[in-house]
């Protein structure tokens, strides 16, 4: 009976796995042969490379976009429906209570809304082109003979795709690129009430010697508070304890180029884009062919990226023109403090009026959960979301909800063909506001800000709550395109940023600081650019992959001097002492020196902040430090001038605060297994790119589902920006017109299809660095999408 009942069970798995094997292979795309797809003017021709780059060749641009959504359905369709669900708040009617948090957070936004109304505005040719890739995509799900597998795990059934669906995914973009600078004014502004205001200034102020401007100077970071405004010694000691300091990679990326004049003819354009990893990738590897409507006998011959959700290239070159895009990191949203009616809690102050709260109610879907209703209260200037530190309503103001947030005149860049037109096309695009950078096959380079950037009217101060309903300030609309900031074949024929700043003066009032990046990544890459007369593709990879420690050089000297004060006899320094050995300035995965020298360099500046840190929990106890991405220059400061009256409680004096940093570290290597010399840095910067679904099964099949756990190469402040499951989410080189020499990465691969030949595609050559081609290969499956009113050839 036993063995029966062993072979019963043995049985029930194998047939349990052959019909999960069998429900995979009923939701694998369609990659070869003939399918109608309704809608359709002519023919298309899908075709796919061996890592499954889609070329799509048709007669016009309505075919390409129905073809994308079918595509885009069929190989996505599941992670397309995160995005708007994302943006719109409606996470929990797949995933449960445990996506609620999410769900209230973005709900209180009210996107779907608000892009309704936004479709609504939008010119008829980009309506009509929404609703063909709606179409597609609709028509690409229902082909399908089992729904994608995400849904087989949440016990769900997805919902139709509209057009509204793909401004949401945009504005998911948004969220994901300005939703931090947004969080950060909330923390700024408790720490302008909790510090004296030189303590303040001098915490937060927007750069200094890393700076590394497209135009004007760096700036001079203000002194140190006097000791008559602030001391930290007479703090308890106790307040120190359990305060932490996170510097953690922001959404971000590099650009840069360099004019004809420096490579072969062409401009030579360099993009990668840092984001959140996951796999399959964020983007889709896409190239679009049809004829040009106004020159028949000519050709558009688009490459790069596609974001499912959307029929756009996002980052690429069509023979013409190579464009990308990093973070602009201006200040894009505003909170206002809203002013209550005493005798009546639902009307609030506007100008000399009494104005009511308008209250709206939505409900949230919750799977195998009871809805849940949410109550948002909003005013003319934004919903109201959050209390200021003396507990004064705060309304948001934010470039997404406005109208014209979103559109699609990111299209017109595929017919554009010099860098002049393209950028003029990039400042009236309806997109989150990017450093946009793009050179034309004439050798012309030119960088501007793409996107919306709000007008702001009135004196104040944009990093902090203002009350618009008592002084004339706020927004008037958008800031006309002429007077963005555009600096157009610079004298010395290069561009490049980071996410820092870019310029300075009046055109940098206009975009205010979100929190620009350190300069030190823009530095590097700004003098690897000038240490050079002449470019190729593989150059621009060689800084794109540079993974020199440059900000840590100085560190490094800053903890062999600490050493030298410590116990010769101490056996952590001793072991310290012989790991730095191999220090070779670089962030590699072997590397124990880079690791040690890194985190000696958190515990100084988590260490030399938590004085400050202390002082505002005593006035607000919840509080936590927002991200401040120039403490690099503040800390520094304090290290080199030392204040006896800045350093916090418990340490008797500088020096004895750098050892005991030296020592802390120290002590928590030597008490995990091997001690000091196995703790290299790819022991810690180990990738975890994972599906979204991978965490909630069991590890042998998210095993399957996840990208290898590789130790990987690069960091935070310098080119090659890579943490576990952060960094890179593309890498391009390319020369317009000369595209065949184009260089192309992508982690994660093309396909979230688990089964598919295209799971993971290409993500080697991204971990390697390998100079994989930006065009697609030679096609080996091909698709033919065909009207329905026609009958194909055998």
């Amino acid at each position: 009976m036993l063995r029966r009942f062993l072979i019963f069970l043995f049985a029930l798995a194998i047939a349990s796995l052959a019909l999960v094997w069998l429900l995979l292979q009923g939701s694998l795309p369609a990659y070869e042969g003939k399918h109608p797809l309704a809608g359709l003017h002519g023919t298309v021709a899908a075709e796919r490379d061996a890592l499954g780059s889609v070329t799509l060749r048709a007669d016009n641009r309505s075919d390409l976009a129905r073809s994308l959504g079918f595509i885009h359905a069929q190989e996505r369709f599941f992670e397309m429906d995160l995005l708007r669900r994302q943006a719109a708040g409606e996470l929990a009617e797949l995933f449960g209570a445990a996506a609620l948090p999410a769900d209230r957070r973005n709900r209180a936004h009210r996107m779907r809304a608000r892009v309704h109304a936004m479709l609504a505005e939008l010119p008829d040719d980009q309506r009509d082109l929404l609703a063909a890739y709606r179409d597609g995509v609709n028509q690409g799900l229902d082909s399908l003979r089992v729904r994608p597998f995400g849904y087989l795990l949440t016990q769900t059934t997805p919902h139709p795709w509209r057009s509204e669906d793909s401004l949401l995914v945009v504005i998911a973009m948004y969220m994901t690129l300005q939703e931090a600078s947004i969080d950060r004014e909330l923390g700024l502004s408790v720490m302008h009430a909790a510090l004296p205001e030189s303590a303040y200034r001098f915490l937060v102020a927007s750069g200094g010697e890393w700076d590394a401007p497209l135009n004007g100077k760096n700036f001079k970071w203000p002194p140190y508070p006097a000791m008559t405004d602030i001391d930290l010694r007479t703090l308890d000691q106790h307040l120190i304890q359990d305060i932490d300091f996170e510097e953690t990679p922001a959404a971000g990326s590099n650009s840069f180029a360099v004019a004809g004049a420096l490579a072969t003819g062409g401009a030579l354009v360099a993009n990668d884009l840092h984001l959140p990893l996951q796999t399959p990738s964020l983007w889709f590897r896409t190239r679009l062919i049809y004829p040009d409507p106004a020159q028949p006998h000519q050709t558009i011959d688009i490459n790069g990226v596609s974001l499912p959700g959307t029929p756009a290239i996002v980052v690429g070159a069509n023979r013409h023109i190579a464009w990308g895009f990093t973070n602009a990191y201006g200040d894009f949203a505003d909170w206002v403090r809203i002013t209550l009616d005493p005798a009546d809690a639902s009307r609030y102050y506007n100008h000399g009026e009494w104005k009511t709260i308008s209250t709206q109610q939505e409900t949230l879907r919750v799977n195998g959960a009871p809805d849940e209703t949410l109550e948002i209260h909003e005013t003319e200037w934004g919903p109201i979301l959050a209390r200021d530190h003396d507990g004064t309503p705060l309304a948001l103001a934010w470039a997404a909800h406005r109208p014209g947030a979103v559109n699609l005149d990111l299209i017109k860049l595929e017919r554009t063909t010099s860098a002049d037109q393209a950028a003029t096309i990039a400042q009236k695009a309806g997109i989150p506001a990017q450093n946009f950078i793009v050179g034309d096959r004439k050798g012309n380079i030119a960088w501007t800000i793409g996107g919306r950037i709000p007008a702001r009217i009135g004196n104040y101060d944009f990093s902090l709550p203002a009350n618009w309903g008592r002084q004339p300030i706020g927004w008037d609309g958008w800031l006309a395109h002429t007077h963005y900031p555009l600096i157009k074949n610079p004298p010395g024929m290069r561009l490049w940023n980071g996410n820092s700043r870019m310029i300075d003066g009046n055109l940098l009032d206009r975009l205010g600081d979100g929190g620009y990046e350190l300069g030190a990544r823009s530095k590097q890459i700004r003098d690897q650019l000038h240490a050079r007369d002449h470019f190729s593709p593989a150059d621009l990879l060689a800084i794109q992959l540079d993974s020199r420690a440059l900000l840590l050089t100085r560190w490094k000297h800053l903890l062999e001097q600490t050493l030298q004060n410590a116990p010769s006899t101490a056996a952590w320094r001793v072991e310290i002492e012989q790991a730095l050995r191999d220090w070779d300035g670089q962030a590699s995965p072997h590397s124990v020196a880079y690791r040690i020298v890194r985190d000696f360099r958190h515990e100084v500046m988590r260490r030399a902040l938590s004085g400050f840190t202390a002082m505002i929990k005593l006035k607000f106890p919840a509080f936590m430090l927002p991200r401040l991405s120039q403490a690099e220059h503040a800390v520094w400061k304090l290290i080199e001038q030392q204040p006896p009256h800045l350093l916090p409680p418990g340490n008797d004096n500088w020096n004895g605060l750098l050892a005991a940093c030296a020592e802390h570290i120290a002590k928590q290597m030597q008490a995990q297994s091997g001690g000091i010399a196995a703790r290299s840095w790819g022991e810690q910067n180990t990738a975890e790119i994972r599906h979204p679904l991978s965490r909630a099964l069991p590890a042998w099949i998210a095993k399957w589902l996840d990208m290898p756990a590789d130790p990987l190469p690069g960091d935070h402040h310098m080119p090659r920006v890579q943490v576990k499951s952060f960094g890179a989410s593309l890498r391009f080189v390319i020369i317009p017109g000369k595209e065949e020499s184009g260089i192309f990465h992508m982690p994660g691969g093309q396909s979230g299809h688990p089964l598919s030949p295209y799971y993971g595609s290409g993500h080697h050559d991204w971990v390697t660095g390998n100079s994989s081609a930006f065009l697609p290969g030679s096609p080996e499956r091909t698709l033919q999408l065909y009207p329905t009113n026609i009958i194909p050839h055998p």
